[in-house]
């Protein structure tokens, strides 16, 4: 039976990238493995794997899938020799094939034939700042726990005057195979769990691990227009990595205290400013606060509650911001309390005054009035 075309195969087109090739074959490999296909036959699965395996061996490597896009399966068949016949793909496959089953069976990949490698974690710090650090930036000093030899054993994890010993288990490679119906899956030895080493005796000082925790300073950066709830990351300042493997990172969780005066929306900030109910009548001008000093606002005459006053580039320059926000000041009316009785009379007649006044000198009051009558009519 002819084989098929191997782009067919993986459902791709001739100009598909090596990315494209590795997911297509993931997916398939994901779906036709024995263990896993979604309800075709056994054998019918089987083949199809094979296909897929085949197919991604020879389109993975760039001088086998350069022979097969020119001459075909004559090109890449080893029994007539032609051009990409041999061996030299493999290494790419099998690196795919690693990936595969790996999320198949939630191994941590390692170096091929040695021990096991593993990322150290990543580690979270939350930093406190107040509002003007977060406009303006800041460098800070943190201290963070980190890890150093233990100096007792002096990194080798077994107490003075002994050794670590090859695992008999893999026999010093850290990792065991396992078979899985047709094939085999490596895994990290669970006697040694990937060190390739056991301890006899381990050392009192940091009990087998090699290394005992410590403290360090870090000298970090925190840049302007940075707002609550964003993160830093300071890469390889996180956990140490297992067996050579690289280390985690830190994340700076930046958290902004609350402040007294302003609100941030985004780039803008807002505040509400309190003026007398006689500056809101008659007008007048006054101080506003902003971050970095006192600005003045004209307030005309009749001002009412909630007014909203804007002051252009009064605001934060986020970090991704080519310029600063705005500053809105919210007016609050202040309502006078422990009133005299002359202030008292006073009121009074001035309220008497603006009585006769009628409407004109109440502008929301009418509309309410009328207001009201539609409801209750």
């Amino acid at each position: 039976m002819a084989k098929r075309d191997y782009y067919e195969v993986l459902g791709l087109a001739k100009n598909a990238s090596e990315e494209d090739i590795k997911k297509a074959y993931r997916k398939l490999a994901m779906k036709y493995h024995p263990d896993r296909n979604q309800g075709e036959p056994s054998k019918a699965a089987e083949e199809k794997f094979k296909e897929a395996k085949e197919a991604y061996e020879m389109l993975s490597d760039p001088q086998k899938r350069a022979a097969y896009d020119q001459y075909g399966h004559a090109g890449v068949d080893p029994n007539m020799r032609g051009p990409g016949a041999g061996a030299e793909g493999f290494g790419g496959f099998a690196e795919a094939f690693g990936d595969i089953f790996g999320d198949m069976f939630g191994q941590q990949r390692g170096r091929p034939g040695g021990r096991q490698v593993y990322r150290g974690g990543d580690l979270s710090y939350a930093m406190e700042i107040t509002l003007e650090e977060a406009a303006r930036g800041k460098d800070a000093q943190i201290r963070i726990p980190t890890w150093d030899n233990c100096g007792t054993c002096h990194g080798s994890g077994a107490r003075p005057g002994t050794k670590p010993i090859t695992c008999t288990t893999c026999n010093g490679a850290g990792s065991v195979q396992m078979r899985q119906g047709f094939f085999s899956v490596q895994q990290t030895c669970a006697q040694c769990r990937g060190t390739g080493k056991i301890i006899p005796e381990p050392c009192t000082t940091c009990h087998g691990q090699g290394k005992v925790k410590r403290q360090k300073t870090l000298e970090v950066r925190i840049p302007e227009g940075i707002d609550d709830g964003m993160r830093i990351r300071s890469t390889g300042n996180g956990e140490p990595g297992t067996n050579g493997g690289p280390s985690g990172d830190l994340y700076i969780e930046i958290r902004v205290k609350k402040h007294d005066i302003f609100e941030r929306d985004g780039d803008d900030l807002h505040c509400q400013v309190p003026v007398s109910f006689i500056t809101a009548a008659l007008g007048g001008e006054i101080e506003v606060p902003t971050l970095t000093g006192k600005a003045a606002i004209d307030i005309p005459e009749g001002t009412q509650a909630g007014k909203q006053f804007r002051l252009r580039g009064k605001g934060i320059k986020g970090v991704r911001s080519s310029y600063p926000g705005d500053l809105y000041c919210h007016i609050a009316v202040e309502t006078p309390v422990k009133l005299t009785e002359h202030q008292r009379k006073l009121l009074k007649e001035l309220d008497e005054s603006l009585k006769k006044g009628g409407g004109r000198h109440s502008p929301n009051g009418e509309s309410w009035t009328d207001k009201l009558k539609n409801l209750f009519s």
